[in-house]
């Protein structure tokens, strides 16, 4: 079966390279960079080689570099710079087991295929090698989303995809697992960011290459009494007392070990050295003993 073309990749890169050439938003980023060194802190090694996988800036790189963690990184860049390897997350240029670390930050939701995406990326990596990436979650924009559905609906009788269909945090675990990576951690974080009005809010996603790529999108822009009526209806039904809207960001977060021999494993069913009665100190088939009451 075909992958559904869900995002318009050319155009993907396109409005990032806009956002990037007149000013980007930076503000999530440096928030997931940020993260991104506090969840490497713990690990006690070294990774000599490392891949950045598609960070909108080099920020990610930097980071590595800075830190030490890493004697050098190759940067996978889904536009144009200097230093960096052009190229898709979707289909990276790398042979085989070739990075000892993978990074991926606020790039993997955009792509059609994330299983395979991160079968590359489990591919490219030396075994005992680990993947930690951050990617925008189900939760991202739900006040966007619903404002601009019900203004569509109420004034040109109908709706058309406006926002993205983020993946679900309770999805990638799985994901991870069915791309091959061992001892795989999920977790997410919400991340609210407050503006004068709706219109402020789309402002900042075009400066971060954010607005509608969806291969189904609308080709007409909205409306400007459309637009108008959505920033209405946000402002009703999620403005703060103070007038500000609130918007939303779920930064999901997903970390796996390419397999190894050196690596902990669950023990085989029927391994067990003690029997569950035993331990509870009771007779086989007996209740386990209750807790006295006060």
């Amino acid at each position: 079966m075909s992958t559904p073309l869900v995002f318009d990749r050319a155009l993907v890169r396109q409005r990032l390279a806009r956002a990037l050439k007149s000013g980007y938003a930076d503000f999530l980023l440096a928030r997931t960079v940020e993260d991104l060194q506090e969840r490497l802190a713990p690990v006690l090694r070294s990774f000599p080689l490392a891949l950045d996988v598609g960070t909108p800036t080099p920020a990610a790189a930097d980071l590595l570099l800075r830190s030490g963690l890493t004697e050098k990184v190759v940067r996978l860049s889904p536009t144009p710079e200097q230093g960096s390897v052009l190229g898709d997350e979707e289909r990276l240029p790398f042979s085989g087991e070739m990075f000892d670390l993978a990074v991926s930050l606020l790039a993997l939701h955009g792509v059609n295929d994330l299983p395979g995406a991160l079968i590359q990326i489990r591919r490219a990596l030396k075994p005992d090698g680990l993947f930690i990436g951050a990617l925008l979650g189900g939760a991202t924009l739900n006040e966007l989303r619903q404002a601009i559905t019900q203004a569509e609906a109420e004034l040109e009788g109908g709706v058309s995809p406006r926002v993205a269909p983020f993946a679900d945090l309770r999805d990638i675990g799985g994901l991870l697992q069915r791309a091959g990576f061992a001892l795989p951690v999920t977790d997410s974080d919400i991340v609210r960011v407050r503006y004068g009005n709706a219109f402020a809010l789309m402002r900042d996603l075009r400066a971060m290459g954010l607005t509608n790529a969806l291969n189904d999108r609308r080709r007409t822009p909205l409306k400007r009494a459309t637009l108008i009526r959505a920033a209405e209806i946000y402002a009703e039904r999620f403005a703060d007392p103070d007038g500000r809207i609130p918007a939303t960001f779920e930064i999901v977060w997903l970390s796996g070990w390419t397999p190894h021999e050196s690596q902990q494993k669950p023990l085989a069913p029927g391994s067990a050295k003690m029997r569950l009665a035993d331990a509870l100190g009771v007779k086989e088939g007996e209740p386990a003993p209750q807790p006295k009451k006060e």
